[in-house]
């Protein structure tokens, strides 16, 4: 009996899978870490080869744990860290180079002449995003530039390009599978959200051979078979880790929203069938869908540095020995004592877009302790948010009236009650925390038959926690003053 689907979540910072059954129930989670590699300052890497040993080490992993078959499993899902990069001989599965991670500022300088050659505007019309380190294109051309050979052999057909999706399928279908699907494929920087195809124009402006790009299909479709264990396995779905999460979360209409709180922070809405162009500095890309005529459209605000914040303190910082901790610390302070933390490690994200701002902590006095930075740093989260959700909120005219929320930080209930406070919305919390993983479950449950469509899905219970607002206009006022001031201070800080 195929009675599981094996969820593969490959992360920024760990590779995980999650097992789920018919009834949407988690049976089964084996989870490692993905070492980071910082070759230069702003410089963002993986290894292509650790990314795979992990993800496969990890199903094996949650199948053996669990007791579990390689015969029982009725299909694979795989949502991943969007916009990293990889390129790979076609010929030996060989990476030519790291994979350049979305984090990655590298090629600051690439997009800076591609603004100064007057290319921004049709860029944003054609992808829906603006031109930005952040993603694909520019990290592809970079490969292709400093990488002995790399321009000539892609146009020789030697060598394929792919986002982490792309990669795992190829790897698991033993080079069988070259495909992404469209949520990903919105996130390079070279795929044209109107035509649904690659964007030549594009291309050739980056000097980039269309003949190492995937084929793209909807999120919820059979891509091919995966080869595990001598099994035959097909993958069906493929997301990009916050389309799955807006899928999972159950936003299948117009106007309703998530943000997820993991290495960064990722405020999605669903704006249904038609792209909203932002004027807010917002990126209009595809949501995971299972059809390829009536595809939805989502507007996406980015914050580079949401839990990494709590990640830094926990590494770098020495201020606790467990993430877990920093809400106990951050309690044992009535307020931050007015120091503010802006968390821009790697630049600054919506609505500012500032590839040279750099973190920066303000207001620190004399009587200033380690929980008023730890309070302040969680803070900067919220406070984050909040601006994605006044850009949303400007160019949709549709006013939140609630927020769903997942990750790893959301389980921080002083962060989602401070996020409440500052929002002025009531935040859903659902008590199933691998909502991303149960999102391209759902999708591939919905490829091979096992769910007959979203309202099946919708039709399971689910227990949700829900933080109301209780701030009052003044406080809120002052902090959000003090908010904007620290966030001025740690722009354009990197001289260009």
């Amino acid at each position: 009996m195929k009675r599981y689907i094996i969820a593969l979540d490959q992360g920024t910072t760990s590779s995980r899978a999650i097992i789920f059954d018919k009834e949407q129930n988690l049976v089964g989670l084996a989870q490692r870490e993905l070492p980071q590699i910082y070759a230069k300052e702003g410089w963002v890497e993986h290894d292509p080869m650790e990314i795979y040993a992990t993800q496969y080490g990890v199903m094996i992993e949650a199948l053996t744990r669990n007791n579990l078959s390689i015969d029982e499993i009725a299909a694979i899902g795989i949502t991943n860290q969007r916009e990293t990069t990889i390129v790979w001989e076609k010929k030996t599965g060989k990476p030519v180079y790291n994979a350049i991670v979305w984090q990655c500022r590298r090629t600051a300088e690439i997009c800076e002449q591609l603004k100064e050659a007057g290319h921004e505007a049709y860029i944003k019309e054609a992808t829906g995003l603006l031109i930005d380190a952040y993603f694909s294109a520019t990290k592809v051309k970079w490969i292709l530039d400093n990488v002995e050979g790399a321009r000539k052999r892609a146009k020789r057909g030697e060598l394929l390009f792919g986002t982490v999706d792309t990669w795992l399928a190829w790897k698991l279908s033993q080079g069988k599978i070259h495909a992404t699907d469209y949520s990903n494929a919105s996130r390079t920087m070279m795929f044209n959200i109107h035509t649904l195809e690659w964007d030549k124009k594009i291309l050739d402006i980056l000097d980039i051979p269309e003949c190492m790009l995937p084929k793209v299909y909807p999120s919820s479709h059979i891509f091919g078979n995966a080869d595990i264990l001598n099994n035959v396995i097909p993958i069906a779905a493929m997301a990009g880790d916050q389309q799955a999460s807006l899928f999972g979360q159950g936003c299948f209409e117009k106007g309703q929203a998530k943000n997820t709180y993991g290495t960064g922070c990722f405020l999605m809405m669903n704006t249904g069938n038609s792209p909203c162009v932002s004027k807010n500095a917002l990126l209009t890309s595809i949501a995971a869908g299972t059809d390829e005529k009536n595809v939805q459209y989502v507007l996406e605000g980015s914050v580079f540095s949401g839990g990494s914040v709590v990640q830094w303190m926990k590494d770098e910082l020495h201020f606790f020995e467990s993430s877990a901790d920093s809400e106990y610390h951050a309690c044992k302070v009535e307020d931050t004592g007015g120091v503010y933390v802006v968390p821009a490690f790697t630049g600054m994200g919506a609505p500012y877009w500032d590839m040279y701002a750099r973190g920066c902590i303000m207001g620190i006095t004399r009587g200033t302790k380690s929980e008023h930075i730890i309070r302040a740093a969680l803070e900067s989260i919220a406070f984050q948010t909040r601006d994605l959700v006044e850009c949303m909120q400007r160019d949709t005219g549709i006013r939140l009236a609630e927020l769903n929320v997942d990750g790893g930080a959301s389980g921080n209930n002083f962060l989602m009650k401070f996020q409440s406070d500052v929002l002025q919305i009531p935040i859903r919390r659902p008590e199933m925390k691998e909502i991303t993983s149960l999102g391209i479950a759902q999708l591939a449950g919905l490829a091979i038959g096992m769910f007959k469509n979203v309202k099946e899905i919708r039709s399971v219970p689910r227990k949700i926690t829900v933080l109301e607002p209780s701030m009052d206009s003044e406080t809120l006022e002052r902090l959000l003053h003090g908010w904007e001031k620290a966030v001025s201070r740690s722009r354009n800080w990197i001289e260009h």
